[in-house]
């Protein structure tokens, strides 16, 4: 996967994803006393910037081969970008999903017209059961970060942050984002690396669930050994996939991670500053650096803001 196949699905995407902006916040930069720009891609389509992988990968499916539809398993983003793309191409999705998935997640997928298939998170494997619907019905199987195709749809991500920063005359030094099974921050290191070599890319991951950091200080795949569950329900993939760290253990400096509490502060800063809504998962970057986790006087650093799905109650509690 490589910088040229990201300008590939950027061309695919152009007339159906949205180039989500850059934003400022001029309270955040006077309290850390540098520059930060935020990514926010909770105004993506499906509310997530998993649509960007999801259509660049079901766009490459041969003609003859999406009779039999598409299935995916994922805790709800991952879900959604499926199922929208599906419904945009005109093909049937089925979506494994854990029925602890937050009921909004859930609802939406089915409302792009996707069939929901449930499991027990706990005593059930989700990609068995996914496999075992795709043979059935002769059904490309469409993994949630593992596929170059996948990576490469979420690295115009960084493709746009590249590009704007670009414009803005402005060199980032510090580059984050969340990280499950580390498509996004693969395709987002590739991206930003090929513009800004010197850039620190790193991931960002809720406390305990800390694969990619343990993988990066190891030098190889490590799992996370979490017992319980984290308000990031995004961000629990137990080890980072075999292809996104053939990149990420290449291109990231290191993985920053930050406690549910930490989460639960950035989601209500994200409220009150920038007025848009953001899910736990989605805002585990800024929170590690709300929480000092990263140095950032002086620096020029971009946080992605990955999605804005989050049940209503939750939300209110946490803004609350």
């Amino acid at each position: 996967m490589t910088p040229a196949d990201i300008d590939t699905a950027a061309r695919v995407l152009a007339p159906f994803a949205v180039r989500t902006p850059l934003l400022s916040s001029p309270a955040l930069d006077a309290r850390l006393g540098a520059k930060v720009f935020f990514k926010p891609e909770m105004l993506q389509r499906t509310g997530s910037f998993k649509f960007r992988g999801a259509f660049n990968k079901l766009s490459s499916i041969p003609q003859a081969a999406r009779a039999g539809g598409v299935v995916a398993f994922s805790s709800g983003n991952h879900a959604q970008g499926v199922a929208a793309a599906a419904q945009i191409l005109g093909m049937q999705a089925t979506i494994v999903m854990p029925a602890d998935a937050p009921v909004s997640k859930r609802e939406r997928t089915k409302g792009y017209g996707a069939k929901v298939v449930l499991y027990d998170r706990e005593r059930e494997d989700r990609e068995a059961i996914a496999r075992e619907v795709a043979a059935k019905h002769g059904a490309t199987l469409v993994p949630p970060y593992d596929d170059p195709k996948i990576i490469a749809g979420q690295g115009t991500t960084g493709r746009e942050i590249a590009d704007d920063m670009a414009a803005l005359g402005l060199s980032p030094d510090i580059v984050m984002a969340p990280a499950s099974g580390g498509g996004l921050v693969a395709g987002i290191a590739t991206a930003v690396k090929a513009k800004f070599p010197q850039a620190m890319v790193m991931s960002a991951e809720p406390e305990g669930f800390d694969d990619h950091a343990r993988s990066l200080r190891a030098g190889r795949r490590e799992a996370h050994d979490a017992k319980g569950r984290t308000i990031c329900d995004a961000l629990m993939a137990l080890i980072p996939g075999e292809i996104t760290f053939a990149i990420n253990g290449r291109l990231l400096s290191h993985g920053a991670v930050a406690s549910d509490a930490e989460v639960a502060a950035a989601v209500a800063f994200v409220f009150r500053e920038l007025k848009l809504v953001v899910e736990p998962g989605g805002a585990v970057a800024l929170a590690a650096l709300l929480a000092g986790r990263v140095e950032a006087t002086g620096k020029t650093i971009v946080i992605v803001l990955s999605g804005g799905n989050v049940d209503t109650d939750l939300y209110a509690k946490l803004i609350g």
